[in-house]
């Protein structure tokens, strides 16, 4: 049976951009996520590995702090939390790297075969073979992202109308750069020349492509809360019952074990939010071309054409 297809290629207002979003959200979920999983998969026992350190660091170093003498032990502690936060920043990066990259490739791949069935190796070869550019536009969005950081400070110093501005230069910036990923990839654009091309779709309908971000931004993380509250609720039981039946969390190894999955999981979920945020800025890519150039318009006319 021919899975059903959405074209992404059309031109459409606010509501439509959001409500086309979940609907390939929902419809491209199991064969985006087995992507991630199969390119996820050594991140993520790198996630519980950093998880582990940081939580022993923190659990020990609350223990050390209640017997002041155990000064070398402390200091081990605080190793293990060093280690484990430049850990998670590391794999942070790398991962955000991976993931904006295999969600805008699946989302190119998907519009030009019509379909959910991807090759996952096609979507990576194309990762690996396009890994210098998207380094380069990584280190250049970090440089971009600072000086735009500052000036949205600054900028909010102004009481209420300043926070306005600066979260709307935020989510401005979030979509310039997320656009020009897109480009950089289906149009086959240099970096220089695919920030060009994101500045200009991104300026040309700016109130489009900030409240699309807005909105789905506010509804992703409400979709990520109610994921982590599954756990979260877990945890807090298993907590209580253990503080009520008199067990030291500290000492206990059971309880190293569950916050530390915990932690993993809290960074696995955002790790595959990061993927989730692309796909926004992939739809809004294709509408606001389409809106743009009418490529997908004018394949139509020129299909009525030939069939007449």
């Amino acid at each position: 049976m021919r899975l059903k297809f959405i074209e992404l290629k059309e031109v459409r207002d606010i509501g439509e951009l959001i409500s086309v979003y979940f609907d390939f959200f929902k419809l491209n979920l199991k064969s985006f996520l087995n992507i991630f999983i199969r390119y996820n998969g050594i991140f993520i026992f790198g996630f519980l590995g950093v998880s582990y350190l940081m939580v022993t660091g923190f659990v020990g170093n609350f223990r050390a702090s209640s017997s002041p003498g155990l000064v070398e032990e402390n200091f081990n502690d605080m190793m293990y939390i060093g280690f484990g936060a430049i850990g998670f920043v590391l794999l942070l990066i790398v991962t955000a790297l991976l993931n904006y990259s295999l969600a805008a490739v699946y989302m190119i791949k998907y519009q030009e075969k019509k379909t959910v069935e991807i090759d996952k190796r096609q979507v990576f070869s194309i990762v690996v073979e396009n890994l210098g550019k998207i380094l380069l536009f990584m280190l250049l969005m970090g440089l971009m992202y600072l000086g735009v950081f500052i000036a949205g400070v600054i900028i909010s110093i102004i009481p209420f109308i300043g926070s306005l501005v600066y979260y709307g230069l935020m989510l401005g910036f979030t979509a310039w750069m997320g656009v020009s990923f897109m480009a950089m990839f289906y149009q086959k654009l240099s970096v220089t020349d695919a920030f060009g091309e994101g500045w200009r779709q991104v300026t040309r309908y700016f109130w489009k492509s900030v409240l699309v971000n807005l909105v789905v931004t506010l509804l992703l993380f409400a979709l990520m809360g109610v994921v982590l509250m599954v756990p979260g609720i877990l945890i807090g039981i298993y907590a209580f019952h253990s503080i009520e039946s008199g067990i030291e969390l500290a000492e206990s190894p059971f309880a190293t074990v569950v916050w530390t999955l915990a932690l993993s999981i809290f960074m696995i979920v955002y790790c595959f939010n990061q993927s989730l945020s692309q796909f926004v800025n992939g739809v809004l890519y294709f509408s606001l071309h389409e809106e743009t150039y009418n490529q997908n318009l004018r394949t139509k006319i020129d299909q009525i054409g030939i069939e007449e």
